[in-house]
């Protein structure tokens, strides 16, 4: 059965009962109150997500990796250590690190160990949703699998108390994300029935859900982390997911009943397999997941390479005695979201209005054309500042441009997944979308350990030109902006063809 047949109304199904029609419940902003209940409980999640990733490179170089280890988040930009040591603290598992080859993690420095961690890590957060999404479509149902992974994730954001259980930690934040993220994503779509213009508006609601948990976040653990200790800031990490999950708990007599697994199974039988039509869409895709790999491995740079810059080559201001910590440049991005999704929103609805408006696939070709535009900022700052240090200038100007990208590209993507998949895949379709930034923030981890060590041409004085390594990163942010641009340009391409595939999304 494809995404545009009719399918049978879960709220008027046995399971419906105790379940308040989206048409019944109070409306905010022209959406039903489940929204909203979806809203609150990705950004608890998104906030103890975003609070411990901004934590975590520098908790591994100035702690885990350091001889001299800081048990506070450093304001001081202290010089980072070079060499990883041998197995820091007894960290369990971590034989099996030492045992990959550099190109997943590299061991020549604790900088390029740390950055190429972070890749791992979060790539891996990223992968595990399509198995989790397959897990709930065939056996759990949506609301289990936000059940166990939420409280999974829980239980890993605690154990990062101790430096010992740090891989463990880790692997529970892992699987716990693979069964959370594509579960509660597609529970927004539920909301609506086919054709429902709102759709794509309550993505855009549900996606800055997603950016002010991820504001506060770096306001609460990271500040805790200066203030405290490191693991201050993971605890209320951890407190941030409790407190969705109850959330959730209260709110679920607004979101979408689940239909019982035998009758699912019954149904799904009576169809048959996918047919023509639903193959072409889920092949146009997995096209637009090969795109998004190279979309990610540059916007990952935000919380790994920029976040470096932020530490290392960035004045911050000094507001009425308070030194603002490096690492609340991880709450730019978020509150941009937040100053711009509006504005977006209205800006399509008068292109919408007078037939300008650009399909889901040119939107997205334009969101990743200005994300690499937005490092053109950090070529210039980083050739004009070099080894020293520059305006918070940079960073933010490249950070506000780079949001307009994002904004383009990702709630877009989650929207058109739930438009067009076919209706019994649809948490695995949500899951392979969410897996195509597995590669993208593996290969951004990758991509992190060129950050100072790119070369570029010069001229030289007596005239020709010649390899020069810089001692800032300027060739680095140059190959970003090339990366971003073509894959961009690729989109623009495959515009026509994609839209076609896809039912003129």
């Amino acid at each position: 059965m494809s995404a545009d047949e009719a399918v049978p109304n879960p709220w008027e199904g046995p399971g419906g009962a105790g379940h308040i029609h989206p048409d019944k419940q109070p409306q905010f902003f022209g959406h039903p109150l489940g929204l909203f209940v979806l809203f609150f409980t990705e950004m608890w999640e998104r906030f103890s997500y975003y609070g411990m990733r901004g934590l975590l490179k520098a908790y591994m170089v100035y702690y885990l990796c350091s001889t001299a280890a800081k048990a506070f988040y450093p304001t001081d930009s202290p010089p980072v250590p070079t060499e990883v040591p041998s197995n820091p603290f007894n960290i369990v598992g971590w034989s099996l690190i030492d045992a990959l080859p550099d190109w997943m993690v590299a061991m020549t420095s604790v900088g390029d160990f740390s950055s190429s961690m972070y890749g791992m890590y979060t790539a891996l957060v990223y992968a595990t949703p399509f198995f989790g999404g397959i897990i709930a479509d065939r056996w759990l149902g949506q609301r289990k699998a936000v059940y166990i992974g939420g409280v999974v994730m829980a239980l890993g954001h605690f154990v990062m108390a101790s430096e010992q259980l740090f891989l463990v930690a880790l692997g529970l934040l892992i699987v716990g994300n693979g069964f959370f993220k594509p579960n509660i994503s597609t529970q927004v779509g539920a909301l609506y029935a086919q054709g429902d213009p709102r759709r794509d508006g309550a993505f855009t609601i549900f996606y800055m859900g997603i950016n002010l948990g991820a504001f506060i976040c770096n306001l609460v653990c990271g500040t805790l982390a200066v203030t405290y200790g490191w693991h201050y800031g993971f605890g209320a990490a951890g407190v941030g997911l409790c407190i969705g999950l109850v959330m959730y708990f209260f709110g679920t007599k607004y979101l979408a009943p689940e239909q019982a697994r035998a009758e699912k199974a019954k149904e799904n039988a009576a169809h048959g397999p996918l047919n023509g039509d639903d193959w072409i869409k889920v092949g146009a895709l997995c096209a637009l997941c090969v795109l998004n790999i190279a979309f990610w491995a540059v916007y990952e740079q935000q919380g790994n390479t920029m976040q470096t810059w932020a530490d290392t080559q960035t004045n911050w201001p000094v507001i009425f005695g308070f030194a603002i910590p490096p690492n609340w440049f991880q709450s730019f991005n978020p509150f941009m979201i937040f100053a711009f999704a509006p504005v977006l929103d209205i800006f399509w609805r008068w292109q919408a209005k007078s037939g300008s408006e650009p399909t889901s696939v040119g939107k997205m070709a334009i969101g990743s054309t200005v994300l690499g535009l937005s490092f053109v900022v950090m070529m210039v700052g980083a050739y004009m500042i070099g080894g020293g240090k520059g305006s918070l200038f940079w960073p933010f100007t490249c950070t506000l441009i780079l949001t307009i990208g994002e904004l383009y590209l990702s709630p877009i993507g989650l929207s058109l997944v739930t438009k067009v998949s076919p209706a019994r895949i649809v948490s695995m379709m949500m899951g392979m979308w969410l897996a195509s930034s597995f590669l993208g923030n593996f290969l951004s981890g990758w991509i992190g350990t060129f950050y100072d060590s790119m070369p570029f041409f010069y001229s030289k004085a007596a005239g020709g030109f010649d390899w020069y390594y810089a001692a800032s990163p300027t060739a680095f942010f140059g190959l970003l902006t090339i990366i971003g641009v073509a894959t961009g340009a690729a989109m623009w391409a495959f515009n026509k063809p994609l839209k076609k595939a896809l039912g003129g999304h």
